[in-house]
């Protein structure tokens, strides 16, 4: 038999494939990126064997069990798992605990088609344990510095030039503001923290220890950043990026505006627009009561009429009005008063340049070259 995996670091450093055997609902909660779920029992099976165990024990449960997944079922669940195996000969698979779900479709691959494929002990539980003692590690033992600025300065365009950025929008798939949904949909919350923690220790295994980080709230979007992490975020010095309203409005229309529409286009040819214009409008409603009714009503407005410029003749010029507004009537004061806030927070102010520079040599003398 093969030998089962134990080194859960080697697992996530190499991107090793590995094989989910839990159930459909289980694995949806939460998974780890590029994982396959094949599972021994369908969400049905797995109730009725849960119901099983609770009213006639374990052995009664194994028997149902072996009833269920049986015959043609079986054949067609072990062709996939052996598929897979014969795919990926350096992966491994899991259960949720290590116990015997996995036991049972290593010993048939083993018996029924001669593979034989090493199990994760532990299973999930084990995996996602050692995910989250990776980040709590890093908070304790990591310096962190927080990138802030003004609505639409370009801090995403800062941290993917950085070796040691965490990209907390990047992995939550949402641009972190009230305008922030993609096309696509956000991961799980375990899914987000588990993407994060392999990024942690991918980094940390390159020898970084000092980690970049945009100033977020508690949630990006439906993603909630792990309480450890955040509240030692509240107190991180600060670099805070500087640019022109100009830029920054040229900046927010090709995020907010161009590219996601080309996001919905490509994800839906015939309603991508439709679905485009009704999520720009719904971004701004959700924040209309901060707005007031008469400011909300005009640039409502506004939007409107670019949206409809913009479907007839493809010009996005008109957007530039209700983004410009938006950021001198709403979100920049709001961040002049944060910023006045946070002031004795901040280490270093400047333009792109000035702050990739600043980045980059604060990395360096913490690696000590």
């Amino acid at each position: 038999m093969a030998h089962d995996v134990t080194d859960l670091r080697e697992v996530f450093l190499n991107d090793r494939p590995m094989m989910d055997t839990r159930a459909p609902i289980e694995f949806h909660k939460g998974a780890f990126p590029g994982v396959v779920n094949l599972p021994l029992m369908t969400d049905h099976e797995r109730e009725r064997v849960g119901t099983c165990y609770k009213q006639q024990g374990q052995q009664a449960a194994v028997v149902l069990g072996h009833q269920l997944v049986s015959g043609k079922v079986k054949a067609e669940r072990l062709q996939a798992w052996a598929d897979f195996a014969r795919a990926n000969p350096e992966g491994c698979l899991y259960c949720f605990r290590g116990g015997m779900r996995s036991q049972i479709v290593q010993q048939w691959l083993k018996h029924d088609a001669g593979i034989d494929y090493p199990r994760v002990t532990g299973g999930y539980k084990a995996l996602r344990t050692f995910l989250i003692q990776t980040l709590d590690e890093a908070v304790a033992q990591c310096d962190l510095l927080v990138l802030a600025g003004m609505t639409g300065t370009g801090k995403t365009d800062v941290l993917v030039q950085l070796d040691n950025a965490l990209d907390l929008e990047g992995h939550a798939n949402h641009r972190g503001s009230s305008f922030g949904k993609r096309a696509t949909g956000q991961p799980s919350n375990i899914d987000f923290e588990n993407r994060l923690a392999i990024d942690v220790l991918k980094k940390r295994d390159k020898g970084i220890e000092r980690f970049v980080l945009e100033d977020e709230s508690r949630t990006v979007g439906s993603c909630a950043l792990p309480l450890p992490l955040y509240q030692t975020m509240q107190t991180a010095p600060m670099v805070w990026l500087e640019d022109s309203l100009n830029s920054r409005v040229e900046r927010i229309l090709r995020d907010y505006v161009i590219e996601l529409c080309a996001e919905f286009t490509a994800k839906n040819a015939e309603h991508g627009f439709a679905l485009f214009s009704q999520r720009l409008l719904e971004s701004l409603a959700n924040i209309q009561k901060r707005l007031g009714g008469e400011r909300f009503q005009r640039l409502q407005d506004v939007m409107t009429r670019a949206l409809q410029e913009q479907e007839r003749c493809g010009s996005v010029d008109m957007h530039r009005v209700w983004i410009e507004a938006l950021l001198r009537e709403y979100y920049d004061p709001m961040y002049a008063f944060q910023r006045e806030k946070k002031a004795g927070r901040i280490a270093f102010a400047g333009d792109q340049a000035a702050v990739l520079a600043y980045l980059r040599e604060n990395a360096r003398q913490k690696e000590g070259r």
